[in-house]
């Protein structure tokens, strides 16, 4: 009995450590952004190779925003490994009306990527190239691959 109740006590902790955000900051504090986000979900966290994964950005706007684009920066272990611009409309619908809105964007990273810490930083600009808002986040690749890697 007592170790039912530690393996629903094990599986309580995992599900919620799942289901909790990552946590995000502001590439300037001082810096008001036009868009303020509120948080980021990884599906799944952490991330595994070879298998889909998603990232989608809580975020809210005070006023319309009918395009742009995304720049998105990674580094691994605090070294610049890869960059890569989106055009926001094909990551959130547009035109984005005043208040709440989610940017996702999902991608399968190659089964021989390395597993470790990584550091994500996005910035988000409208179609006159202003910058609405700029955050990092840290996730993790995980050592499971569903990709043979001979």
């Amino acid at each position: 009995m007592v170790a039912l109740a530690l393996c629903l006590v094990m599986v309580l902790l995992v599900v919620v450590h799942v289901a909790e955000g990552t946590d995000v900051s502001y590439c300037n504090k001082i810096t008001e952004y036009d868009v303020k986000v509120s948080g980021v979900e990884i599906s799944p966290n952490p991330v595994a190779r070879g298998q889909p994964a998603t990232f989608s950005i809580s975020a809210t706007t005070g006023e319309p925003i009918i395009g742009g684009k995304l720049v998105i920066d990674v580094s691994y272990f605090g070294w610049h490994i890869h960059s890569e611009t989106h055009d926001l409309c094909s990551e959130t619908s547009c035109p984005v009306s005043e208040g709440d809105f989610t940017v996702s964007h999902s991608q399968v990273l190659p089964g021989y990527t390395p597993p470790g810490s990584y550091s994500l930083k996005m910035k988000m600009y409208d179609t006159t190239g202003r910058e609405l808002t700029c955050i990092g986040f840290d996730f993790s690749i995980g050592f499971i691959s569903t990709i043979s890697d001979n």
